[in-house]
């Protein structure tokens, strides 16, 4: 048995607190993500990493020390990691004469590696080459995907959603206009991918609405897919299953249309209109010919006294 495997009973308050932050949970904790180094990258690479990292923290863990392994023939030092730091996204760089400048992005599923993609790094500017302003550390990214690649193709499709996975941040219950200052933009163009980020400036425009400028931010990079490792149909639709108690329930008689707007459906007994009872007024009360007429007969008329 894995050493990690054994049931371990906490010793103290500490380390119960820090086993019971592991335990599943019905809405689970933001996604942490580990950086590690090859044995074998180069400065870019080095450089990528350090820059990713500061774009994803806090909810990141950087590896400063290199580890020789290779994802795409041995995953085990990969899942051995995430189950030490408790991620489930990690990045992976690396540099080869057969495979330059490279980047390997996944996810876990139950500490087992779930899908990752390959991605070399063509052109790249760093956090420091550009000199502006940065947002503080922890900003939730806007994140917009352009071209029809992330819809058409699966693997870039597959892509698209391990970057969302991966940079999307924590969920919120609300936001706020000034909280909006930082954009993520992913361009898939002629076999490449082009990420941008940029700093949202809010500028006076004499009326409520902000005029809003893009100003760049870094880090840029210009990638392109190589190798994948996807997940099977069956095992990436266990992945998405959601617990039972989170699923929404089903109320009877009430539905919603394409734009939201919710309808209800009273069922009620048959009603006999005739004994329908309406507002008492003379205009509307039967004379003594019309009630003779109903029941069939004429009126006596009565004896004068």
């Amino acid at each position: 048995m894995d050493a990690l495997d054994r049931v371990v009973k906490p010793k103290t308050k500490r380390a119960k607190r820090f086993l019971e932050k592991r335990e599943p949970k019905l809405k689970e904790n933001t996604k942490n993500a580990m950086l590690i180094k090859g044995g074998n990258a180069n400065l870019t690479v080095t450089e990528v990493l350090k820059d990713i990292y500061a774009v994803k923290k806090p909810f990141a863990v950087l590896y400063k020390k290199k580890n020789i392994t290779r994802p795409f023939e041995d995953q085990t030092s990969l899942e051995f990691f995430s189950k030490k730091s408790d991620c489930s996204l990690f990045l992976f760089g690396s540099h080869n004469k057969k495979r330059p400048n490279n980047l390997i992005i996944g996810r876990m599923f139950d500490y087992h590696v779930l899908d990752m993609i390959e991605l070399g790094v063509e052109k790249f500017v760093s956090l420091k080459d550009v000199k502006n302003s940065k947002c503080p550390e922890g900003t939730k990214p806007m994140l917009i995907f352009a071209g029809d690649m992330f819809d058409v193709n699966e693997e870039y499709r597959r892509l698209k959603s391990l970057l969302i996975d991966f940079f999307r941040g924590p969920s919120v219950p609300s936001i706020r206009l000034a909280g909006l200052e930082y954009v993520l933009h992913f361009t898939a163009l002629d076999g490449k991918i082009y990420m941008r980020s940029y700093k949202v400036l809010l500028k006076k425009s004499g009326c409520k609405i902000p005029r809003i400028e893009l100003e760049e931010m870094g880090p840029s990079l210009d990638l392109v897919m190589r190798r994948t490792h996807l997940a099977s149909d069956d095992l990436y639709k266990l992945s998405l299953k959601q617990p039972k108690a989170l699923k929404p329930k089903k109320k009877k008689n009430i539905s919603h249309d394409v734009f939201g707007t919710t309808y209800g459906r009273i069922h009620m007994q048959k009603q006999d209109l005739s004994k329908l009872q309406t507002r008492k007024m003379k205009g509307l009360k039967k004379r003594p010919a019309e009630k003779s007429a109903e029941s069939g007969g004429v009126s006596p008329k009565k004896p004068k006294s």
